[in-house]
């Protein structure tokens, strides 16, 4: 079993309070985030934009493994993942993901190279994790 680690501090009410996220690893470290960065653009992170990177690098990392099974590798996959945030049941929560993908992959066929890149969103461990719905725009460029 392999652990990581994320910690938050937070001081203050919802609107006024603040906050500073730090990784493990410490390539985050203090960074801050608070209401403001998170529904009024301020500057800083926030929840939804650390579970976009993160979907984002597991499913690209996965894509990878499922096209190397295939016989294939590509010469480059860029992700985005946009998270949505959405009012429900008296509270927020995280509804949707979208995957934006762009992969090279050179003599490969496309249907099985979009093939690999489904099998890969369903099973990334992070598309597991999350109790959203996650769809996806695949090009092969």
């Amino acid at each position: 079993m392999i652990r990581k680690s994320g910690s938050a501090k937070w001081s203050g009410g919802l609107k006024d309070g603040k906050g500073t996220v730090s990784t493990e690893s410490g390539v985050l470290s203090d960074q801050p985030y608070g209401f403001n960065t998170r529904f009024e653009g301020g500057k800083g992170t926030n929840p939804e934009e650390l579970i976009g990177a993160a979907h984002a690098s597991c499913f690209s990392m996965a894509f990878s493994v499922v096209l190397g099974e295939g016989g294939m590798t590509a010469d480059s996959i860029e992700t985005k993942a946009t998270v949505s945030l959405e009012q429900k049941d008296g509270g927020f929560a995280v509804t949707a993901v979208h995957l934006d993908v762009k992969v090279s992959v050179p003599g490969a066929d496309e249907a099985d190279v979009l093939k690999a890149a489904e099998f890969a969103k369903a099973n990334c461990p992070i598309s597991k994790l999350l109790n959203a719905e996650i769809t996806m725009d695949a090009k092969v460029v």
